[in-house]
């Protein structure tokens, strides 16, 4: 069997989906606080949205207008999720916290 790099990135990504999918399941039916909340759906998104735009990239088919909108829309979300990160990542400044 020969190491194939393609193979082992979409398999990560299909690791990824998965690790995407259970923090955003974990936000909405497990976290009970508001800013914690908000953090693991981000991370869900990044984790999902990439992993998804990696697949994509990866796959040899032509693609459909479903890779093209996600090509599109998939880096719209993981930057408003990241910068979301970025917000809640520390107390503002003076706040005592």
């Amino acid at each position: 069997m020969i190491f194939d790099i393609q193979q082992f990135a979409v398999g990560a990504s299909w690791v990824a989906t998965a690790v995407g999918a259970a923090l955003w399941l974990w936000s909405w039916l497990g976290e009970k606080d508001a800013v914690r909340k908000l953090r693991f759906m981000d991370c869900g998104v990044v984790l999902l949205f990439s992993s998804i735009l990696l697949r994509i990239v990866a796959q040899e088919k032509q693609m459909g207008v479903l890779d093209w909108a996600m090509v599109f829309l998939g880096p719209l979300f993981i930057a408003a999720a990241l910068w979301r990160l970025a917000r809640t990542a520390c107390p503002p400044p003076g706040s005592g916290g």
